[in-house]
């Protein structure tokens, strides 16, 4: 944690705090046992590329585990792993989209949606799944139809959701060089 500035780690505890309010309180439950959907994934989508694959990951594992210990089935490790990769993986996009530089475009949008479909369904279609196999012996039919409902569901609210905060963020930013002193 030495090498975190201090915006950094007040990101990932707002990121946390964000993940947990918005899956513990807002949020459609669905018809599949103990899912919900929400639009925490977008929000923590955004404030990994800001802030980086690290502060990604410790937002999102820090987040779930809260949301999970609140929820009253308990603290299931394997989504909150699944939930961490998708933190991770989108602080490493940010390296490449630039957010904070203020650059957003339609190409932008295009890897931002490919990138978070395929986070989502390795996280929700493989780690999570895959983990409640071997971890929690669960049924293999009952797991794979929560990953594929949670993954639709995430990949929707983080296509719909997460592109627009990604276009509402860059359009508040000033682009470098846009700015000129006045004579």
């Amino acid at each position: 944690m030495k090498n975190f500035s201090v915006k950094t780690i007040v990101a990932i505890g707002i990121g946390a705090a964000l993940f947990f309010v918005l899956s513990s309180y807002v949020a459609i439950p669905t018809p599949v046992p103990n899912l919900k959907i929400s639009v925490h994934y977008p929000v923590v989508a955004v404030m990994s590329m800001l802030f980086g694959p690290v502060a990604g990951f410790l937002m999102s594992l820090i987040g779930h585990f809260l949301s999970d210990l609140a929820s009253g089935w308990g603290v299931w490790w394997s989504w909150i792993a699944g939930s961490a990769f998708f933190g991770l993986v989108m602080g490493l996009l940010g390296y490449k989209l630039k957010l904070s530089k203020g650059e957003f475009g339609v190409k932008g949008s295009v890897i931002f949606n490919v990138v978070q479909i395929i986070a989502h369904l390795i996280s929700w279609g493989l780690t999570a799944p895959g983990l409640d196999i071997l971890i929690y012996d669960e049924p293999a039919e009952k797991i794979f139809l929560q990953g594929a409902v949670g993954s639709v569901g995430n990949i929707l609210s983080t296509a719909i959701v997460g592109t627009i905060l990604c276009f509402a963020y860059t359009a508040a930013r000033a682009k470098k060089g846009s700015l000129k002193a006045e004579k």
